[in-house]
């Protein structure tokens, strides 16, 4: 009797290093992509920006599956439902997947694999989007890693798995249409001119970066203006590129050229720290909506409407915020440093809870993940495990002036503050009437006034803070 598998794709857009893929294919027959737009309880809904992406994604892995004689199916629905009905209408006889480690994603997924072993099907699932399994590693203790330098430690010095090849191509098949009830809004037509989509395309942003960037990258990934990360954040989201993939291409690069091995280093340390915002997103309650430091539940955040909207709209009157935010609106992606100076204005200066921001963020980054988005956004709010301290509250004036200090950042995506002085760019309403005259700059017409008093508003999260 012949074998018929349905491979559920969820993370893992991806063809090569693909285990759940391999796994079907290799018990011959015929296999069956599957992807749902999930309707079920404890799955979070994905953004608009990264539904967008999504959609592009799922298309151009339908084509490169098809050209391997595998159908991909899209569906939308209950996660248990949609498979049960698809194993009885296609005689499936084994379903395989990939894991995932959100708490409700694991409970889906325990809920479906019992049932489908209920009725007497093959169910296995693989490790493929982390380095390392986040149960595999521990503290000498036996507990959860919560401080990032020792999991580093502990990482670098486990080996990680070689990633798999392809599976073995069969006789190619008419791709079908697929994900056709999309329909893009129309915000999201900006974002097709800033990105290339796929698994192909991941590689080539990896090669790229580790051939003409990796240099820039330990300084430059500071510096908005600049063009030093390698922007794979959108692609591991989908999983069109896996992480140890990057791991293991980096490593290659570090031995056949150990100049470059310190770079490289700083490079997958940062990597490794999506790894352990994984670690907190499997070991504790949901970090979207729970702060990991339990005390922080107590905050006194404010209810302020008007702040949060100027925040969203890159209207808050202090520039290297407002480029970062309309940076994000325009492209689905902001760079990193600027996403800390974003986060701290939002949670300590005008002390808005953090999962307003998270949520914005969710909702806008094409890269928006289950673990990153929320583990870096408790970094920034103090609630977090190894997060930043509460004290520490970035000053987007000083900090605009040392990662921005030609205003380059802000001109291109604040133009209206286009023909201010360097001196200027990051205080404009500190400026002299002449030089704003001069620029074409009316404070409160052109370009607010800041939002909030900086110095009042960093006394006020700091006693916020005492009060927890």
């Amino acid at each position: 009797m012949t074998a018929r598998s349905i491979v559920w794709l969820r993370n893992d857009l991806r063809i090569t290093d693909n285990p759940a893929l391999s796994a079907a294919a290799g018990r011959g027959g015929q296999v069956l992509a599957l992807y749902i737009h999930e309707q079920s309880h404890g799955v979070r809904p994905i953004g608009g920006a990264t539904r967008w992406w999504l959609h592009h994604s799922l298309v151009a892995l339908g084509t490169e599956l098809g050209a391997r004689g595998i159908t991909l199916a899209v569906h939308e629905g209950n996660s248990q439902s949609v498979i049960e009905g698809l194993a009885d209408q296609s005689g499936a006889d084994a379903v395989f997947w990939n894991r995932r480690y959100a708490p409700g994603e694991r409970t889906v997924d325990e809920e479906i694999k019992a049932s489908l072993r209920e009725r007497g099907l093959l169910v296995e699932s693989f490790g493929a989007n982390v380095l390392v399994e986040p149960w595999t590693i521990a503290t000498g203790q036996g507990r959860p890693y919560s401080v990032y330098a020792p999991f580093w430690k502990a990482l670098k010095a486990r080996e990680v798995e070689r990633p798999r090849g392809r599976p073995e191509a069969r006789r190619a098949i008419e791709p079908t249409e697929v994900d056709a009830d999309y329909t893009a809004p129309r915000w999201a037509a900006k974002l097709g001119s800033h990105w290339q989509i796929g698994e192909a395309a991941a590689h080539q942003a990896l090669a790229r970066f580790l051939d003409e960037k990796l240099e820039d990258y330990p300084p430059g990934r500071d510096i908005p203006a600049s063009d030093a990360t390698s922007r794979l954040s959108p692609h591991l989201r989908f999983g069109e590129i896996s992480a140890r993939q990057i791991w293991h291409a980096a490593m290659a690069m570090a031995h056949a050229e150990p100049e470059r091995a310190g770079f490289i280093d700083k490079f997958l340390s940062e990597l490794a720290w999506r790894d352990f915002n994984y670690h907190q997103l499997y070991h504790r309650h949901d970090i979207s909506s729970t702060s990991m430091q339990g005390k922080y539940e107590a905050m006194q955040w404010r209810q302020a409407a008007d702040d949060l909207a100027a925040w969203q709209r890159g209207q808050t009157g202090l520039p290297i915020v407002d480029a970062g935010m309309r940076e994000m609106w325009e492209t689905g992606f902001m760079q990193n440093r600027v996403r800390m100076l974003t986060a701290s204005l939002l949670t300590k200066n005008l002390l808005i809870d953090w999962r307003d921001g998270e949520q914005w963020f969710w909702d806008c980054l094409v890269d928006a993940d289950v673990a990153n988005n929320a583990g870096n956004w408790q970094w920034i709010a103090g609630s977090g495990l190894d997060a930043s301290p509460y004290f520490r509250i970035f000053n987007p004036v000083t900090q605009g002036e040392k990662f921005d200090p030609d205003g380059s950042y802000v001109r291109r995506w604040v133009p209206e503050l286009a023909r201010m002085p360097d001196k200027w760019i990051h205080r404009p309403a500190e400026a002299p009437p002449d030089v704003l005259s001069a620029a074409g700059v009316m404070i409160g017409r052109d370009y607010p006034a800041p939002v909030v008093d900086l110095r009042a508003s960093r006394a006020r999260a700091l006693d916020a803070a005492a009060a927890l």
